[in-house]
């Protein structure tokens, strides 16, 4: 297995795991945002918006600009690439896994074959003394 900076993957699983910084994340796959725009959407506040936007860039998943008051953020995909490669392991692995169960179902679901009866011969009957 693939060696992985587990800090590093641990931040990207933290950044991904809440709804509200996956859904700025859709946002900004289609261009930088502001810290307001991404907020917006939520039911937050700007300075909860900013703690999400933290989490993010500690993730390595956001690159946050400030000119003046105005915060602007763009995606950083990058890391993303570690986390599905770390997922990719396990997709091997349970694939692997359901092909032999899949393979084990078939071979118990095949008809066998019928079996041929074998024609008996009558047994000589025991004689009996008289």
């Amino acid at each position: 297995m693939v060696e992985y900076d587990d800090t590093r993957l641990n931040d990207l699983f933290r950044a991904l795991a809440d709804p509200t910084r996956r859904a700025m994340l859709q946002d900004l796959a289609d261009g930088p945002r502001t810290v307001g725009e991404l907020a917006a959407p939520h039911a937050i506040s700007l300075a909860g918006a900013s703690k999400h936007l933290k989490v993010l860039e500690q993730a390595g998943l956001v690159d946050r600009q400030v000119q003046g008051r105005v915060h602007t953020c763009r995606l950083d995909a990058a890391p993303l690439h570690q986390g599905a490669e770390w997922l990719r392991h396990y997709e091997r692995f349970w694939t692997t896994r359901l092909d032999a169960l899949d393979a084990l179902l078939r071979a118990a679901d095949a008809p066998t074959p019928p079996v041929r009866a074998r024609k008996r011969t009558p047994s000589p009957t025991p004689r009996t003394k008289r």
